[in-house]
């Protein structure tokens, strides 16, 4: 297969050759889709989205959660040569406000809400023309971009489109007029422009070209072994390019069926959609597979699984093994990636022993270049040595409307700063040590959370656990550490210590231990460490206040 196709291509590709194979199964809803449909859907949408005027370039945004109009439209989208924008599942009106703005989205797709409409009621508050009849677009003063909203779903305000209203004024643009739109859609150009997180700023737009999502994406179905046989379960959520693009993409590349058990992934009713539908491959980060191991069923929704991808974060060793060896995912593999490289940098293989799958994130994907260098000096290090990551290759075009900041993350050799520590070994495999503002800089030395963490989740009465550097007076940092035991499980903090004592060097210890029962997560699943350096710093200065 040609590595220079666009999503549209790519899913007009698998309707020919695999029309009649099933592409989407919504378990909440029972809606199935084949290869053949699921082209015609998109085709369709696209036609309405051309109807409304929107040009090529232009910014579409998606709010909503995992449901078959999510992938239908990402794929339209792509075939009209626009560029989808995804809002967070969790984010309210002021989110979705600097999102509207900040990336001038022409258009928006949502849904009424999750819980509610709370969806429709953050629209309706941000531009309250919505609820007036409006034949020729939106006229919002605070997002003078923003034309056109529409509804997935039947009771939209006056001002909202629906669904079905939007795909009725595909009639108005001809199959031939969406083909020369399709033909001219070039690989290089923006398919999505997905938002980072924005914990230590504002928020960035980060716009991925088609080329870089396709090329990622056929190496993560390479290393599953994925085939029209395969049926992923979407563990994650499709708002974030774990969803859209390291599951949705590959499996379309690979005609494999996408499997959504829930609107929001939930560790049972993933369990079940596994069992009802035979899924062969499962994903998500570490915490996601502790959540789907903790329900009592786990076992046994083993049976077909036998591939997929835990990432997103640090992988201990025995979370890995325990996911292995008792619901039998013997494929699993690891990978590390960032928005901002197209998602994956690298990915191991079924053939990395199970060590190698968690300790290391496997070896670079086809096309992309890894390089270690000092931080501060920005010289390349030698093999074996910690430093940061960077990487060329099929990296984004930039952030959106962001000079300053797309030039302190790609340099003008092509390299993307990563901010993330690790290293490199002889056979190019690649170790993780954490993310560079999270290295603990303890009294001239540095603590990598991994390593501490590596050898915590080695204790039989351990679920959790995470690492952070907190404030100290003299040393500049200290050790922190949360953790989650198993249940029924006891422990006090002098048996832990004692655990670590015998396994850590001294200044690897932590100076605080504190038992929890849940840790503060993104929708993805990701551990917020930030928060919880937060919490420990806002504890002292109440005990100090006292």
């Amino acid at each position: 297969m040609a590595t220079v196709e666009t999503l549209g291509a790519a899913l007009k590709r698998a309707a020919a050759e695999h029309g009649g194979s099933e592409a989407v199964m919504d378990l909440p809803s029972g809606w199935r889709l084949t290869y053949a449909e699921l082209d015609q859907a998109a085709a369709q949408l696209a036609r309405g989205l051309m109807a409304l005027g929107l040009e090529p370039g232009e910014r579409l945004g998606l709010w909503a959660p995992n449901q078959p109009e999510w992938i239908i439209t990402l794929f339209a989208a792509a075939k009209a040569g626009l560029v989808l924008t995804s809002v967070d599942t969790s984010f309210g009106a002021a989110e979705l406000a600097y999102q509207l703005k900040q990336s001038r989205c022409r258009a928006l797709v949502l849904t009424p809400g999750i819980k509610g409409a709370e969806y429709l009621q953050a629209l309706a508050g941000l531009c309250p023309q919505a609820a007036q009849p409006a034949p020729e677009g939106l006229h919002c003063p605070e997002f003078p971009e923003l034309k056109w909203a529409i509804l997935i779903g039947q009771d939209a305000p006056p001002g909202v489109l629906t669904w079905s209203r939007l795909l009725e004024l595909a009639q108005q643009v001809e199959p031939a007029a969406l083909a020369q739109r399709e033909a001219a859609v070039r690989p290089g150009q923006a398919a999505t422009l997905l938002y980072t997180s924005g914990t230590t700023g504002r928020p960035k737009g980060v716009l991925s070209p088609h080329r870089g999502l396709v090329v990622t994406s056929t190496a993560c179905g390479n290393n599953q072994r994925l085939s029209p046989q395969d049926r992923l379960v979407v563990s994650v959520p499709l708002c974030h390019m774990f969803g859209c693009i390291c599951v949705t993409l590959s499996a379309v590349l690979k005609a494999a069926t996408l499997v959504i058990p829930s609107r929001l992934p939930e560790p049972a009713a993933i369990l079940r959609a596994v069992v009802a539908e035979g899924c062969t491959a499962l994903y998500g980060p570490p915490t996601s597979f502790i959540a789907l191991m903790d329900e009592p069923s786990y076992q046994q929704a083993g049976g077909g699984l036998r591939t997929g991808i835990m990432a997103g974060a640090q992988v201990p060793l025995e979370v890995m093994r325990k996911v292995v060896q008792e619901m039998g995912v013997n494929n699993l593999i690891g990978g590390y990636g960032q928005t901002e490289a197209s998602s994956w940098i690298s990915l191991s293989s079924p053939e990395d022993s199970l060590e190698r799958r968690a300790v290391t994130v496997g070896r670079p994907v086809p096309g992309a270049q890894v390089m270690i260098v000092d931080p501060g000096s920005g010289q390349e290090l030698p093999l074996g040595q910690v430093g940061e990551i960077c990487v060329r290759g099929h990296v984004m075009l930039g952030y959106f409307d962001m000079p300053a900041e797309t030039a302190a993350a790609l340099d003008p050799q092509g390299w993307l700063h990563t901010g993330d520590l690790g290293s490199l070994d002889a056979e190019g495999y690649i170790s993780i040590s954490g993310r560079l503002k999270e290295a603990i800089r303890k009294g001239g030395k540095i603590v990598f959370p991994a390593e501490v963490e590596q050898v915590l989740f080695s204790h039989p009465k351990i679920n959790n656990a995470q690492v952070f550097g907190v404030p100290h007076d003299v040393l500049g940092e200290e050790v922190a550490c949360w953790i989650k035991l198993e249940k029924g499980q006891k422990a006090d903090l002098a048996e832990i210590m004692e655990f670590l004592r015998r396994k850590l060097p001294a200044n690897h210890l932590p100076a605080h231990l504190k038992f929890v029962e849940a840790f503060p997560m993104t929708p993805l699943g990701k551990i917020q460490k930030f928060k919880m350096r937060e919490a420990f710093i806002a504890e002292r200065q109440g005990r100090s206040a006292s």
